[in-house]
Parts: C-alpha cells; structure tokens; sequence
C-alpha cells in the first residue's frame, strides 16, 4: 500500500493540465454497452476507477483498448452479469442496471461498493426502472432484473440523483416511446452523458434542467467523443494554489462549472481570473478570512469540493462554516485534520472552522477519496512532513497528482508503506 510524504510550507507556481473527468468518463464508458460500433473516447483519466470499469466492461462483453488518454470500446457478445469481485469497488457499477435491461432485457449486478460517506441507495434507480417495466430480486448480494423491454414513462425523482438520472438516461434511450424524467440531477457530468448519447443518436432534450424527456430509437451508433475535463480536480488545484500562498495556471479548467466554488474563493480573498487562451490564474488577492458554506446539488456548491475548502479555511483568518446536505457521513476528515493542528468542532451535519495561523505536520490517515485530497493541501501548506496514508482512494480520483504537484513546487512523495 502506498502512502504520500509532503514537505509542507513551499508556494506553488506553474502550470497544471486537468485531466478528464472521472465523473463523466464512467457513466460514458457504461453507456458504451447500448452501443452498435466502435466508440472511440477521448480525454479519459488513467485512474483506478477507469481500469475497473474496463476490466467490468471486458467481462460483460464490450472490447476495449486504453492508449494514452483514449479509450476504444466495441461490443462483440453482451453478458447480463457484472461479478461482485468488480462491483464491490466502485458504485458506478450499479449504472450497469439501464443499458443491460434496455439492450438485453435482463441484468444481475452486484450490489456496489466505493467510499464510505454515507448511504446512496440505488433504490431510487430501481423504482425508476421498475416504472419503465423492469422487475426486481435480491438474490445472494445482486440486483436481478428482468424485462420483456423497456417503456417509456414519466419518473419523478424523489431527489436530484445523478447515478439515477444517468441510469435512466441511459435505459430511457433505447426504451420504446418517449420518457420523461422530472427533478433530475443537473450536474455537468449528467449533461456530458446526455451529449455523448446524443451523439450517438439518442434523442434526448434538456439536460442540464430539471426536466429531461427522451424519445427511445431502435439502436444507437458509433460516435468518436471527448470527455469534459474535471471540474473537481480543477477545483482542488484552484484551492492549492490558495491555500500555499502560490500562483497556479491551470489549462483546460472548466471555470464555467465553478461557480459556486469560485464565488466563495473570492469571498475568501482568492483570486480566480480567467486569462488569454482560456488558462485559467489563481492567487491570493489579500489575508484568507473564513465563510459560511452549505452543499448543495448542482448549480449550488458541491459536496465533492467540502473537504478540500475545509482544508483552506482551517489556515483562513476568523470562523466559517460548513453544512453538508448531501451525505451525512462526509466529515470523516475532520479528526485526521485534527491531528495537524486544525480547530474543527461538529455538531450533527455541521462544522464550525476556526482558523489558526499555522497547520503542523503529521501522520493521517485518508478515508475516502475528497478527505484525502483535503490531507494533501493541508500538507502543502503544514510546517514540517505530513504522511497521508491509505492513497488508493486518492488514486481514484486524481490523475498523477503528486507528480503535478512535484512540477510546480511541492516537495511530495510516494513510498510503500
């Protein structure tokens, strides 16, 4: 198991490419088994996750190659069963469940796995499913599903789900007639899924909305498509360079999917500029002072990004707070940041962050993917070596990080634990 070393206290200055987005890049890979001909995708991270989904994707019938940052996908047999032994780790296996039943009428996943910050029932994705026709059982850990084919139906989520709104996406595209899916998710990454079936054929209207409605065709076609870059990972290099007093250009960083994190970066003094060629600047404008933050879906400031904005206000002047709405068991960080000197206090899905003036170095441990970048920017910035152990999570999120890192003036390090 690999472990980081950080020799905090060294301002970051350079330029950093962002790489794909993982977030995007699963859901299209998935999406890849409804399709008749080569896909060829573009821009896609080499991450753990991507591998995985591979790996799923070979077993259920669909070739891939992965040169580079290009994935070529081809369905020669489609299988019905995504095995545990894959599922267990990466709940973006459950999406498996919509183009299964809508390609073969049938489908048996595992029921998945993947960090551990609180409940995310894929119930809601079986109801849905359920009203386009499919039948569920639980049987020995998986979910089978069985239909004779998918109809088109109006769905209402209960909540903005977005492995539910891309499941059903996903299914509603090859379903006979037309679907209509209300108070659906309208993150960025929903949005690139809907324009990668799009133009595949699918026949889909508002993405991105509240409302989606989806006309089924007969097939959908080969399509040569590149993944959106990263927003989160852009987001947590716009905090490193807050957060070590530094002066970063990111390349390739989706800034019009920033809002929400880059209006509170400004309240916090944070500079955030976009520059000739579309690189996008950020420095510090002035001292950091402490907000008050609440998650939200998107448009509203996202879950994804709470870790690693707690990492900058434990060195931030004054007292913020940060109110987590969509998982209730996302504060697992707080304690490790703790042991750096941070002063945290938490009171049911709320913390009070109370900055001080230095961070000090030490050895944590991650417990999830976001926590663990949360580890690292507070090592940056921490006086003295910081060990952040327990880096696979980290390994599924972020391309190279510490190499980027490396290249624009952190003193970081990966070892064997």
């Amino acid at each position: 198991m690999d472990k980081l070393i950080i020799e905090g206290g060294h301002p970051l200055k350079g330029t950093i490419n962002v790489s794909g987005s993982k977030n995007a890049a699963l859901p299209i890979l998935i999406a890849c088994l409804l399709v008749k001909g080569t896909v060829r995708l573009t821009n896609v991270p080499r991450l753990r996750d991507i591998f995985t989904t591979l790996k799923l994707l070979n077993i259920l019938g669909c070739e891939t190659t992965f040169e580079g940052n290009t994935v070529t996908a081809k369905v020669t047999e489609l299988k019905h069963e995504a095995p545990y032994e894959l599922v267990k780790t990466m709940r973006a296996s459950v999406l498996c469940l919509g183009p299964l039943l809508g390609f073969l009428g049938e489908a048996k996943v595992a029921l998945p796995g993947g960090c551990a910050i609180g409940a995310r029932p894929v119930d809601l994705h079986l109801k849905a499913l359920e009203r386009m026709g499919a039948r569920f059982i639980l049987d020995s850990g998986y979910i089978h599903g069985v239909c004779g084919s998918l109809i088109g139906a109006r769905i209402v989520f209960d909540f903005p789900t977005v492995g539910g709104t891309e499941n059903l996406l996903m299914a509603a595209s090859v379903a006979k007639g037309c679907t209509i899916l209300e108070n659906c998710a309208r993150e960025p990454e929903v949005v690139d899924l809907a324009n990668f079936l799009i133009a595949c054929g699918a026949r889909i209207r508002g993405a991105g909305t509240a409302v989606i409605e989806v006309e089924g065709v007969r097939e959908l076609k080969g399509c040569e498509y590149r993944v959106m870059p990263d927003r989160i990972e852009a987001g947590t290099y716009l905090v490193a360079g807050a957060i070590t007093d530094g002066e970063l250009t990111l390349v390739d960083c989706p800034l019009e999917e920033l809002d929400a994190l880059v209006s509170k970066l400004r309240e916090m003094n944070v500079q955030v500029e976009r520059q000739e060629g579309g690189t996008v600047l950020v420095r510090r404008g002035g001292e950091l002072v402490g907000v008050d933050v609440t998650t939200q879906p998107h448009p509203g400031f996202p879950t994804d990004m709470q870790a690693q904005l707690m990492a900058l206000m434990c060195v931030a002047a004054g007292t913020g707070s940060i109110q987590e709405k969509i998982f209730e068991n996302r504060f697992m960080h707080v304690s490790e940041l703790g042991r750096m000197g941070a002063r945290i206090s938490l009171k049911d899905r709320t913390a009070m962050v109370r900055g001080v003036p230095q961070l000090v170095g030490a050895p944590v441990m991650a417990s999830d993917l976001r926590a663990s970048a949360s580890l690292v920017l507070a090592g940056l910035v921490a006086q003295g070596t910081t060990e952040v152990q327990r880096i696979y999570h980290l390994d599924r999120g972020y391309e190279r990080m510490e190499e980027k890192l490396s290249a624009v003036g952190a003193r970081i390090r990966r070892e064997k634990e």
